[in-house]
């Protein structure tokens, strides 16, 4: 069975990009859709993104909606605890593949780590 996890130095979930998630409004409250507005920089990316080591710079310290945690998914998506996990893995696929391809070194890669392989 495959299980999520966070794949260092991919970075896809930091591309940020509103008009890829048109339906954003709906699950975040106000405040946090602002906050999420102002963290989209140029071409789409998270400000606090740094495209050289690929890594968040405020990682410790993101907000809710940069978090996989079954409490917050439930909050944010209705998504049971027993689900998160293969709900994870089908959000991280897609936007792999959205933003990298779904062929790429990061979709291997996170194929590999969670197991799907």
């Amino acid at each position: 069975m495959a299980t999520w996890k966070c794949v260092k130095q991919c970075g896809a979930c930091c591309h940020l990009d509103p008009e890829e998630r048109p339906d954003i409004a709906e699950y975040l409250t106000p405040e946090e859709l602002s906050l999420y507005l102002s963290m989209v920089g140029e071409g789409g990316w998270c400000i606090n993104y740094d495209h050289l080591k690929r890594e968040c710079k405020i990682y410790s310290n993101r907000p809710r909606f940069c978090r996989v945690e079954p409490e917050i998914f439930l909050d944010m998506y209705g998504i049971e605890p027993e689900e998160v996990n293969d709900f994870a893995i089908e959000c991280c696929e897609q936007q792999i593949s959205g933003v990298y391809g779904d062929r790429s070194l990061e979709m291997v890669r996170f194929s590999r780590e969670v197991g799907d392989w």
